[in-house]
């Protein structure tokens, strides 16, 4: 097995972090430093270690779906010691976020400490649905909602097509709906930033198959049977 597919099958993070791990030279096969991308791993007869500690792929694996409030990063630290994701998710597993929402945005995250999985769904290739509500700017014009759709620029590089309809039109907003696959910085707020508008808040309901289903902000709960192998199987 790749070293690499070891790593983030015990769970430590991603496939691409994990290569950074052995760059780095954190990781150890048998008491030697590995520094080798290509380096394949025995699980059965190896012994491998991240800083020190022996590493498995026998550990338990959590997952959690968490409404990130607004004000809240969504990573395992920050250096203003502002408030994260880990903070609300309490766990003895060392977990670690799926992807990542804007500090000013809320909405759907997973938590996990399963590093093959993280790998799946942030991955571009595999083109998972992302839905989000955004409150946005005054009126959106048909024209203007046609773009969002065919494609926006944004850096010199066009999005990809997406769907956007309108939920509600209020005096001073538009709601709008947009679902896509791509996990651009700041995407959905950039595409409104281009046809001249402004996103005043904006949520993630609903990752893939996985969806919020009533959770409050600041809940979080285990993702039951039938998720797990929805994740697995992406």
């Amino acid at each position: 097995m790749r070293l690499n597919k070891y790593i983030a099958g015990c769970g430590i993070c991603s496939r691409r972090k994990a290569e950074q791990l052995i760059s780095d030279g954190h990781i150890t096969i048998n008491g030697e430093i590995i520094e080798k991308l290509a380096t394949t791993v025995d699980p059965d007869n190896d012994e491998v270690r991240y800083r020190g500690v022996v590493i498995s792929l026998s550990c338990n694996f959590e997952y959690y779906i968490l409404n990130k409030p607004e004000g809240v990063i969504s990573s395992c630290g920050d250096t203003h010691d502002r408030k994260t994701v880990l903070d609300i998710v309490k766990s003895d597993s060392r977990l670690y976020p799926v992807g990542r929402l804007d500090f000013d945005s809320s909405g759907l995250i997973i938590l996990t400490n399963d590093g093959e999985v993280t790998n799946h769904i942030t991955h571009p290739s595999f083109e998972i649905e992302k839905e989000y509500v955004a409150v946005v700017k005054g009126d959106i014009s048909e024209q203007n909602l046609q773009k969002l759709r065919d494609g926006v620029y944004i850096d010199g590089k066009l999005t990809s097509k997406a769907k956007v309809t309108i939920v509600k039109v209020q005096r001073y907003t538009t709601t709008l709906r947009f679902i896509i696959h791509e996990g651009r910085n700041r995407q959905i707020r950039n595409m409104v930033k281009s046809i001249g508008s402004h996103v005043y808040e904006l949520e993630r309901v609903r990752l893939g198959n996985l969806s919020l289903d009533g959770l409050k902000k600041g809940d979080y709960r285990k993702l039951d049977e039938k998720e797990i192998a929805y994740i697995k199987s992406i």
